[in-house]
Parts: C-alpha cells; sequence; structure tokens
C-alpha cells in the first residue's frame, strides 16, 4: 500500500504535467499544502457527472486525485478540480511578489497554493460572498501570512491594484472594475458563460494597445452573483464567436464596432487580436 506521501508526491507530479509550466515551485508546492485541511472532516462527498458519491471513509488519500470534493451541496459549491486549477495557474504564471486577487475562494485551498507561489512579498486578498465559507477559508489560512480572506461582493467593490486576478464563479463578462484593477502586463483568468451552452477558461491580460483576451480551455462554474446576467440590449457569441474571441473593450473608451462577438453592456468582446508589444 501506498503512503500517504507517496500518494501527495505522485499527485503533485500530475499537477505540475496538468500545468503546462516550468516552474519547478508548482510541482512542490502541490506537495506541501495539504488538500484535507481546507476541506470539512471525511468522509467527503467526491461530485461527478451530476451525482455525489460519499468516500468511504476519512482517509485523506481519497482527496489525492482528479475530483470536485463538495462544500455546500444546496449552493452547488465545490472544491474544484485539481487539474483544471494546475492548468490556470499555469497560464496565470503567479511570480515572486505578485499581488493576486482570488474571487470566489471556497475555503481557502487554491488560494493557498496562490500565497506560496508569490513568496516572497506577494499578497493574495481573497473574495468570499459567502459568510460561512469565508471564516472556514480564514481560519484555513491562518498559517499563510500573505493571504486573508474578506466576506464581499467582489463585483460592486473596488478591488486592490493586481498583477493577477484568479476568478471562480462563472461572468457573462468581466467588470469594469476588474479590468481596472490590473496592472500593466496583469492577468486575469476567468471562467467566460456568455450563454448557458458556452463555457471557456479565459487569459485576459493589460497590453500597453488593451486587454488581449484568450479563450484556452473548455470551464464550467457556478454564476458569479451580479456579473452573470444578460440584458435586453447584450448580445451574446456563437460558440464559434466566442472561440474567436481575442480582446476586450471598454465601451465607454471604445464602442463596439464590426468586429464584435458578444456585446455585454459596458464591455464588448472583439475577434481582433492586439498588436504584439514593440510593432
Amino acid at each position: 500500500m501506498a503512503t500517504l506521501a507517496e500518494v501527495r508526491r505522485l499527485y503533485a507530479q500530475l499537477m505540475a504535467a496538468a500545468s503546462g509550466s516550468t516552474d519547478p515551485r508548482l510541482e512542490r508546492i502541490f506537495e506541501l499544502v495539504p488538500r484535507e485541511a481546507f476541506l470539512p472532516a471525511g468522509p467527503w462527498h467526491i461530485r461527478h457527472n451530476g451525482r455525489n458519491v460519499e468516500t468511504p471513509g476519512a482517509d485523506p488519500a481519497f482527496l489525492y486525485q482528479n475530483t470536485m470534493v463538495v462544500l455546500d451541496a444546496e449552493k452547488g459549491i465545490n472544491n474544484g478540480e485539481p487539474f483544471l486549477h494546475a492548468a490556470w495557474i499555469g497560464k496565470a504564471a503567479p511570480r515572486a511578489g505578485d499581488t493576486v486577487t482570488h474571487i470566489g475562494v471556497g475555503t481557502g485551498y487554491y488560494t493557498a497554493i496562490l500565497a506560496m507561489l508569490v513568496l516572497p512579498k506577494g499578497r493574495v486578498h481573497g473574495f468570499e460572498l459567502e459568510k460561512h465559507l469565508a471564516a472556514k477559508a480564514r481560519l484555513n489560512l491562518e498559517p499563510f501570512e500573505n493571504a486573508g480572506v474578506i466576506a464581499a461582493d467582489a463585483v460592486s467593490r473596488k478591488l486592490p491594484r493586481s498583477d493577477l486576478i484568479y476568478v471562480n464563479a462563472g461572468v457573462v463578462a468581466p467588470p469594469v472594475q476588474w479590468l481596472a484593477a490590473l496592472k500593466p502586463g496583469g492577468r486575469m483568468v476567468f471562467p467566460w458563460r456568455p450563454a448557458e451552452k458556452i463555457g471557456f477558461a479565459v487569459l485576459v491580460t493589460n497590453t500597453a494597445a488593451g486587454f488581449s483576451c484568450e479563450p484556452f480551455m473548455p470551464s464550467w462554474f457556478i454564476p458569479c452573483v451580479g456579473a452573470s446576467t444578460v440584458g435586453d440590449n447584450d448580445r451574446r457569441p456563437s460558440p464559434s464567436q466566442a472561440r474567436r474571441t481575442r480582446s476586450i473593450h471598454v465601451t465607454a473608451e471604445c464602442p463596439p464596432d464590426d468586429t464584435a462577438t458578444a456585446i455585454f453592456g459596458d464591455v464588448w468582446f472583439s475577434s481582433v487580436a492586439l498588436p504584439a508589444a514593440g510593432r
């Protein structure tokens, strides 16, 4: 029988492979941060294909696989699939010293991973709308001195200036204040849900020419309260238009044109890629 240490080591190797990252810290951090410390006491309910399956017992080894673990069954909130988060983190490439804003922290597991990746001198500001989950996250993150969580709505408030905004709830479009919070060169990863049957993880980068946008993998999250409603005058994309999206614009600064793939109030999406730096 494998020991828990061996199981966690294999899990970390798989996370590094899923990330596509060459950052050697990522594998070690996934090995060091215990997933069970951020979850309720076992046995746990694993969410798969619309069903909850209870683990046979409270052995933490059950957690080191690519599974969602239920945090709040009534509201559909889970600790998400590790392979997905590893891919997102690899794409967003958190760096030492970065300021990260994590929206939808749940009970803090991926917040802790991000906090480790931005050491030394980096910091993670966490937002969790559900007060009972925010309270658990604060407790769970006490050993991580560079991470904090507040129970607040991240949609309606001004965010800290950030090198990375990591969003774990589906939005039809990122609020303007999220874009404004990105530092030059800052990145934002979010689940784009512009229509019921369309779901992509999107990487936004604040470049000198504007906000580039790269849909890079399928992704489905529960809706983000306050940022998941489509207005009467909004325009949803087709699946092919969503895949072809390459930039995001603030409507007040640049009205939509015939390159628009989707329009949602203050923000619109375009099929035109921004010019590369130096061109």
